[in-house]
């Protein structure tokens, strides 16, 4: 760039004379940027105003077209505290009766504060809570049996996690000393209870604060008293009593699950052995030739490898010349090469170990769950298993001893329930909920019932000879509601198509430049800008095309039954001309809404139809959807070059332009200043000119004698 020199010699003010020479180009730059400014904000007014058409047909037309829209009941029952009802698809129209037996109750069991000095925790043993020796307490719940042995040494985590493991929640709480036992769901049959198989379950029960006194809690009661009854009715023989208590198979059962649940152990353990041998096979095979040393053979190796790569490293940084230098980085070549083969055995070694570690615990936990299931052989039929004679008779004997322990000592209970001290524990029974509904009983686990297309959830028992009302109806005011937020929209964008539309002129005004911006204030800044900007789709042929397609589905009406219909057949009409507010004459009125204080106070013919004629009028307002639905989904197909799909202006078209005013504007803010330089450069030449001829001057003077 020239050395821009001021009008020194000629006495000239070049900055004005170059400025007002470009002066004329500047404006074509300021004419293009303006240009682009207003494509730039009428993209953005396109946007919005698509948004919103969207909106309309994703938000409404999009649900309205289908008649299963608008199939809506609602149901209203006389004592909402009682009960509450959600109305489905399928729910018939009627009036019912109902009436709320019993709440559904989870089972829950509250234990009393344990004794022991100083606080218990998880860690707390039974030993430190005063229980002394070895005891089976018997859990039923769901139906199932599950014996938990306890000893003096078993800690109170150790019994949550038996609990915990049989399907139960439970927790102790060390601040208040005591056990929290309840059902994973409510109802009757997950209600459970604690019953002692022995003398030692007994008193494991009492120094937990678990056992409920004799006839505190009815499901205790009746487990000991059921298995009294067994052991009495068979006169104290163990045989007899057991077929008794295994009439309805409850043992066989029993002996099945738990010959499930062993079988299960012995899979698990099995695949864990055969994936721990399988790695000391793959180690050993790796050193067939080798003898692989222990761990602490190779720690040590690379203690001592990892000192000599020290020392070398010292070594390397004082040798005296390269040749010295290549024979140790050799050496530390190699050690670094050992070091990697080193650790590596060691990892393998301590593979090895670890692997020969558990494979002598698995084989202990293989060999004891053995003792329950041995595999003999598989039925290639049926794929059913056979067990050696002595796991069956192991499994078979703890089964039956379990039961028989548990006979023995409910009799002695029954005799004597003083023998089941009450501790304070309180318990909770588990017990379904019970409705009457049109004098038909319906009993479940929890509160809620579906019903015939209702869900009923009981909230309270009723009073005796109380009898709650259900009424289930056409939702009314729901298809009213989704009629008139449809017009309410509908309006709202009509409304500002024809506002833009019909928008005054702002053709003399244009964009202002940054030097223009810097006379005005921001709130007049503002308020010019929105003058342009409310008028940037005035006239638009495509804001047009869109607003008068929309007008006239809305205004063509559909058949419905062999009849033409419109929207003013269902009360719902645009103003007059003189009546509407300026661009507001295609907005649609529903006579009588309460909300629209033009035709508030008109008969209210839609919400009547819905009433007397909901058929009509679902086919009249899902067919004038599908039309506007359609029609907007035709204009807003993608075209090639000009827009994408899901819009209805030229989006693309409209980006491709502004990216062109961008190069345009490059190119001619570039010409401007080579323009400028050029004229820079002149009146330099000049300047120096006028320099040399003063110079001459001067001279010739001097010369002269001047």
């Amino acid at each position: 760039m020239p050395i821009r020199l001021t009008g020194l010699m000629s006495g000239m003010d070049t900055e004005s004379l170059i400025q007002q020479l470009v002066e004329a180009r500047q404006t074509k730059v300021d004419d293009a940027v303006k240009a682009q400014t207003k494509l730039s904000w009428k993209q953005d007014a396109w946007s919005e105003l698509n948004t919103k058409l969207k909106s309309l047909q994703s938000k409404y037309l999009n649900n309205m077209r289908y008649v299963s829209s608008y199939s809506k009941r609602t149901t209203k029952v006389s004592n909402e505290s009682a009960v509450s009802v959600i109305t489905g698809e399928n729910a018939v129209n009627g009036v019912q009766s109902l009436r709320v037996e019993q709440l559904a109750k989870t089972a829950y069991l509250t234990g009393a504060e344990v004794t022991k000095t100083g606080d218990a925790t998880a860690l707390s043993t039974l030993g430190e809570l005063g229980f002394a020796g070895s005891g089976v307490i018997n859990l039923t719940t769901n139906g199932k049996s599950v014996d938990i042995n306890v000893t003096e040494n078993t800690t109170i985590s150790d019994f949550l996690t038996q609990v915990q493991d049989a399907g139960l929640n439970a927790s102790f709480d060390a601040g208040n000393q005591r056990f929290f036992i309840s059902a994973k769901e409510s109802g009757e049959e997950n209600d459970f209870s604690f019953t002692a198989s022995n003398a030692g379950g007994a008193s494991a029960l009492k120094v937990l604060g678990l056992q409920v006194g004799w006839g505190k809690d009815e499901a205790t009661k009746a487990e000991y008293e059921e298995y009294a009854g067994y052991y009495n009715a068979a006169g104290g023989d163990e045989t007899a009593t057991l077929a008794l208590i295994n009439k309805d198979g409850r043992i066989d059962r029993e002996i099945s699950s738990r010959t499930d649940s062993y079988l299960a152990q012995y899979k698990t353990l099995m695949s864990s052995y055969d994936e721990a041998q399988s790695k000391i096979d793959e180690i050993n095979a790796k050193y067939t030739d080798t003898t692989l040393e222990s761990v602490e053979f190779y720690s040590t190796r690379i203690d001592e490898i990892n000192e000599q790569l020290e020392s070398k490293k010292t070594e390397l940084e004082e040798a005296s010349d390269d040749t010295e230098r290549e024979e140790i980085q050799a050496e530390i070549d190699a050690l670094n090469e050992e070091l990697e083969e080193v650790t590596t055995k060691k990892s393998d070694a301590q593979t090895l170990a670890t692997q020969t570690e558990t494979l002598n615990s698995l084989d202990d936990q293989i060999a004891e769950v053995k003792t329950y299931v041995d595999i003999t052989s598989v039925d290639d039929g049926e794929g059913n298993m056979t067990y050696s004679a002595a796991a069956t008779k192991k499994l078979t004997d703890e089964v039956e001893d379990s039961y028989w322990n548990k006979a023995v000592y409910a009799a002695a209970v029954k005799d004597d329930p003083s023998l089941i001290a009450d501790t304070g524990a309180t318990k909770i029974k588990g017990q379904d909920a019970i409705i009457y509904l049109n004098d038909a009983e319906f009993k479940g686990s929890d509160n809620v019932f579906e019903i015939n297309g209702l869900t009923i959830t009981a909230l309270s028992e009723t009073a005796a000879g109380e009898t709650v009302t259900i009424t289930t109806q056409d939702d009314v005011d729901g298809i009213y509601d989704m009629v008139k937020n449809f017009l309410s929209e509908y309006n709202s964008l009509i409304n500002e198509m024809d506002k833009l539309y019909n928008a005054e002129s702002a053709s003399d005004y244009e964009p202002l430049t940054d030097e223009e911006k810097e006379s005005l204030s921001e709130s007049e800044i503002e308020k010019y800008e929105n003058k342009i900007k409310d008028a940037l789709l005035r006239h638009d042929s495509n804001l047009s095309s869109i607003s008068s397609a929309l007008k006239s589905i809305m205004a063509s009406g559909v058949e419905v039954n062999g009849k033409q219909m419109y929207l003013s057949d269902f009360g719902i009409e645009t103003l007059g001309y003189f009546e509407a507010a300026d661009n507001e004459k295609n907005a649609y009125h529903i006579a009588g809404d309460p909300d629209d204080a033009d035709s508030s106070s008109e008969a209210d013919v839609l919400k009547s139809m819905i009433s007397n004629d909901p058929d009509t009028v679902i086919s009249f307002f899902s067919q004038l959807s599908r039309n506007l639905y359609s029609k907007m989904d035709s204009m807003s197909k993608s075209v090639d070059g000009y827009r994408s799909y899901g819009s209805f202006y030229d989006d693309k078209k409209m980006k491709s332009d502004y990216d062109d005013y961008t190069t345009k504007i490059a190119e001619l803010e570039e010409q401007l200043a080579d323009y400028e330089d050029k004229w820079y450069a002149k009146f330099a030449a000049m300047e120096t000119a006028l320099a040399k001829m003063q110079s001459n001057v001067n001279a010739v003077t001097s010369l002269l004698g001047g």
